[in-house]
């Protein structure tokens, strides 16, 4: 550990999970910390808005029991006793139908497929959960291989369409090795009897306290946090990181980390190698959104339903079917999720339009909804929501040095094989920080 008169003065840009994460790890590592945030609050894609008094994130969030990062945070911080679990109900919406899938038995009422399809379904599902090795499917998409798993039938009524809902028209790109690490982590969030229920954990109060009490210990270790603050420019000199400039002010530093997506980490430095920035650009992100409502009644009856057919959403995440209505007013909280490419029309709606864009889709859940039941509506969007993970992903992952003496990146396009999350944020903070004090 570093003397705390000797360590390093280090600029963060960005304080969502990895930027408070790193920030923490510097300053028991001894260095100090400076943070740049664009936003008027910390947590980045984990902010959070007030509903019936309580803060609610602007796109839903939970953990599962694996994410053990995220959970060591909770009690390292003093906030283990918020930290809720439960066991949703799920389903899948097919042929406007919605059918439940909380255990392996469930399968067996899926006759949207023929029973080959479903034992086809279920078998190619065991065998890669239980599969440790990734990396042999790197050089397959999940489409391939999984027409041949269980077939056009089960793929185009299961799988099929929670790719394209995701990835748009990247969907048959998609690597499996991506997907199947994301069942294998999905499967082994399990509890209830017998094990075979899924498990998710929520705290009460939101994810809001474990952000703010991050950037509080972070404060009162010294460091700073510039809030409302956009970083104009990484400022380097002879292939060396010097600070940055905000608002027109010049920050010197020994060490600058980004924690931002791609694009921006291009434009803040333009002077990144060549070979570098080829990285950065093989990956395409797709914005994802939120339209939230709050409803005076339920929609469904499931916390999570998942959309195969041809619907405006990919997934309504019925956030009080998980934890109390009480929470939020008395309000049902709703949300209707997708991922949609850069320049498409749902970009440029508010609320009320999303909303009325949505309100056929809607009544394929709910036959009866009425827009006289929403009492509120939200909508969020993110540019970098979710980048595209495709074949041979492993030569797409930008280092975390940059090749800029000093200069340092950690952000979603570096976690792989996992999904992007806050545990896995959070875990590559911590790396990026090891990897800075290191290097010092």
């Amino acid at each position: 550990m570093k003397d705390a008169n000797t360590g390093l003065k280090i600029i963060i840009v960005g304080a969502g999970a990895a930027g408070l994460a790193a920030a923490r790890s510097l300053q028991q590592l001894g260095h100090h910390v400076e943070m740049f945030e664009a936003r008027d609050d910390v947590g980045g894609q984990v902010v959070t808005f007030d509903v019936g008094g309580e803060p609610l994130e602007c796109f839903y969030h939970h953990l599962f029991t694996n994410d053990v990062t995220a959970i060591r945070f909770f009690d390292e911080l003093g906030l283990g006793d918020r930290l809720q679990w439960y066991e949703p109900l799920n389903a899948h919406f097919v042929k406007d139908h919605a059918y439940p899938f909380n255990t392996p038995l469930d399968l067996l009422g899926f006759d949207a497929v023929s029973l080959l399809g479903r034992i086809r379904l279920g078998l190619a599902s065991l065998w890669l959960r239980r599969k440790s090795d990734w990396r042999e499917y790197e050089n397959i998409t999940a489409r391939e291989y999984l027409i041949r798993a269980v077939g056009e039938e089960a793929f185009e009524a299961f799988w099929g369409p929670l790719l394209k809902g995701k990835f748009a028209d990247y969907s048959d790109d998609v690597g499996m090795a991506w997907l199947q690490w994301k069942i294998k982590l999905r499967f082994g969030s399990r509890g209830g009897r017998f094990g075979l229920k899924e498990v998710l954990g929520y705290p009460n109060g939101s994810f809001s306290p474990v952000y703010q009490k991050l950037a509080e210990d972070i404060r009162i270790n010294g460091g700073e946090i510039h809030l409302n603050e956009r970083v104009e420019t990484v400022v380097t000199e002879n292939n060396h990181v010097m600070g940055i400039r905000s608002g027109g002010n010049f920050y010197s530093a020994d060490r600058v980390l980004l924690t931002t997506p791609n694009p921006v980490t291009k434009r803040l430095v333009p002077e990144l190698p060549t070979g570098y920035v080829d990285i950065l650009d093989r990956v395409k992100y797709q914005w994802a959104s939120c339209l939230v409502l709050a409803l005076d009644r339920p929609l469904t009856p499931f916390y999570w339903l998942s959309i195969a057919d041809d619907l405006p959403f990919v997934a309504c995440v019925e956030h009080t079917n998980l934890v109390s209505k009480e929470r939020y007013g008395g309000n049902h909280i709703v949300y209707l999720s997708n991922y949609v490419s850069p320049g498409d029309p749902l970009l440029e709606m508010d609320a009320s339009e999303a909303l009325k864009n949505f309100e056929p889709g809607i009544k394929h859940l709910n036959q009866d909804f009425e827009t006289s039941w929403v009492r509120n509506s939200w909508l969020f969007s993110d540019p970098a929501g979710q980048p595209v993970i495709t074949t041979r992903y492993s030569d797409s992952i930008p280092s975390i040095e940059t090749g800029i003496e000093g200069l340092t990146l950690a952000n979603t396009t570096q976690i792989y094989p996992e999904d992007r999350g806050q545990n896995y944020s959070f875990r590559l903070g911590e790396k990026a920080a090891r990897i800075i004090d290191e290097r010092s």
